[in-house]
């Protein structure tokens, strides 16, 4: 028996919505990350983009469990000696809250030109109303 390996044509992408309100910050990153690199279809194949396209709305509304808010801390580097930044996650979120989820589903998605490929369908909204409805999005629950 052969094994059924799908052709770029054969992918169907939709386009989803999902609204991050009240949500547990990795739970959404999580099932989103699974959504674009296509996991939940019956012709996943792990070295293809079989994924669909995701609108996160809300997402200055998610929810960290625990202390995370203030013990979590996002770090970059200038790239110069001593030039380690660090951000605490109440900070992230209460000016950049696209960033902090956009970066955790990145984080959980494939390296290199395939994770670049699958992130570019990702699209992330603080707050409601986004610019996408051309596209007739279906709005899914986690």
């Amino acid at each position: 028996m052969k094994t059924f390996i799908p052709k770029a044509a054969d992918i169907e992408r939709k386009w989803v919505v999902v609204d991050a309100e009240g949500q547990v910050f990795g739970r959404v990153a999580s099932a989103v990350a699974n959504i674009l690199r296509g996991k939940n279809k019956p012709y996943y194949t792990p070295n293809m983009d079989t994924g669909d396209y995701v609108i996160i709305v809300n997402a200055s509304k998610l929810v960290f469990t625990g202390n995370k808010l203030d013990q979590k801390v996002y770090y970059h580097h200038s790239g110069y000696a001593g030039g380690l930044k660090e951000t605490k996650y109440r900070k992230l979120m209460a000016e950049k809250p696209e960033f902090a989820i956009r970066r955790a589903v990145v984080g959980m998605l494939p390296k290199g030109p395939l994770g670049r490929q699958m992130a570019r369908k990702l699209k992330v909204y603080a707050g409601p109303e986004h610019e996408h409805a051309a596209q007739k999005p279906e709005r899914i629950e986690l």
